[in-house]
């Protein structure tokens, strides 16, 4: 089935800001959509998005994408939508640059996503049985940020996640319904407390607190008190997000007001560790700080998953530099960072070939496309990110794994 047309639009993501969404229309009618999400902690090495950089909406608005679209269209119309790796390879080919830069990841992404979904529409199969065939069959292991800090929350927070981590629980709906039931729980302890409830990018909570200890301090009290049993039920994990409290120039963190080296950071998170039932950590040094990674991995790599986000931006080739060096055990996956499906498949088929996990994420500035739910599914990843149980562009891809279970008779 062949591509006749693709149509680009400037739409706005849940920041508020422009974002592209593009539809591809094939040659019998059936129409694809996708939507393109925007981060805010950004990896030196992702694909990158074009903005247009004038008056209009401060400079981040998306027509020139939008245009790029236009060129796009006319690269493919006429091939076989149903042949996702040559689309692909023609729009890496087309753009011509190692980061995406001429034509722009969002409108590349777009475009792969959009035609992938008119196929899945046009052979009237759900888009994880496009990606995965017989053998989707995981319900992912949500990962919920309750208490958002760091670039993604207007508060004293050095780490931007605080999650918890419903993994004692067979049913996704059941590890939905926890993390719900200890989110609300949670809004009360804060109150009570006359802590601000309000609510970061990513739909957690963003008091201003005394450390970022007592965050997890927060959690633990939270899950408790809504009846479920930490370590057992219910796990934590971090996005530290350490490049933004690094100075690149000295080589240092700062963190809760002191100056640290990556070892005394190191012994902060190791403290955490061993008193608080965490089961990941993600970005805990800045991207470049090879040798914190290394040696955080040796120590706890048994005992965590040691996520690479920054470390990595779903390139396949530093994920295969730290296979080899031992970064890390476990990888982000963000389909903007590489900019088309058929890259971020290979990017999640080499991590688990070497055993790491592959956790699929979100970006602070989202949409209502519920696309990383399906993909989740679609690659068996085990593990998904997407924010918290408030704000509806993180809780369409809740809702659409709980329709999936559902689907599946799971």
């Amino acid at each position: 089935m062949r591509i006749s047309s693709l149509k680009a639009y400037e739409i706005l993501d849940s920041r508020g800001n422009p974002t592209l969404m593009v539809k591809c229309f094939l040659e019998d009618g059936t129409v694809g959509v996708a939507r393109v999400p925007s981060g805010a902690s950004k990896g030196k090495n992702e694909a990158l998005e074009i903005r247009d950089g004038d008056e209009r909406f401060f400079g981040k608005g998306v027509l020139k994408a939008v245009r790029n679209v236009d060129e796009i269209s006319k690269a493919l119309v006429g091939k076989n939508a149903l042949d996702q790796w040559l689309i692909d390879k023609t729009l890496i080919n087309l753009d011509g640059t190692p980061n995406k830069s001429r034509l722009g990841a969002n409108a590349i992404l777009g475009v792969s996503l959009a035609v992938a979904h008119a196929a899945a529409n046009h052979l009237r199969i759900p888009f994880y049985r496009y990606i995965g065939g017989i053998s989707a069959k995981t319900l992912p292991v949500p990962m919920l940020n309750l208490i958002n800090g760091g670039l993604h929350a207007d508060n004293n927070l050095d780490i931007q996640e605080f999650m918890i981590v419903p993994k004692g629980f067979e049913r996704f709906k059941d590890r939905i319904r926890c993390a719900a039931e200890i989110f609300q729980t949670l809004r009360g302890i804060l109150k009570e407390m006359n802590l601000s409830v309000s609510l970061g990018d990513e739909g957690g909570f963003a008091p201003n607190l005394s450390s970022n200890r007592e965050s997890l301090e927060l959690l633990m009290r939270a899950t408790e008190k809504a009846g479920y049993r930490p370590g057992e039920e219910v796990f934590f994990a971090l996005d530290c997000a350490s490049s933004s409290f690094f100075d690149e120039e000295r080589g240092i963190y700062k963190f809760e007001g002191e100056e640290l080296n990556g070892k005394d950071l190191m012994e902060i998170y190791a403290e955490y560790i061993n008193n608080y039932p965490i089961i990941s950590i993600e970005d805990p040094f800045a991207e470049n700080d090879y040798d914190s990674w290394k040696e955080f991995t040796s120590r706890f790599g048994n005992k965590i998953n040691i996520v690479g986000d920054d470390l990595y931006t779903t390139n396949k080739n530093l994920i295969r530099r730290g296979i080899e060096e031992g970064y890390s055990n476990a990888v982000l996956i963000k389909l903007n960072q590489i900019g088309t499906l058929s890259e971020t498949l290979e990017a999640i088929e080499i991590a688990k070939g070497a055993g790491w996990k592959a956790i699929i994420s979100h970006r602070s500035g989202e949409t209502e496309d519920t696309t990383i739910a399906d993909l989740a599914v679609g690659t068996n990843a085990g593990w998904i990110k997407t924010g918290s149980v408030a704000r509806s562009e993180r809780t369409a891809k809740y809702n659409r794994l709980i329709e999936i279970e559902e689907e599946m008779g799971i």
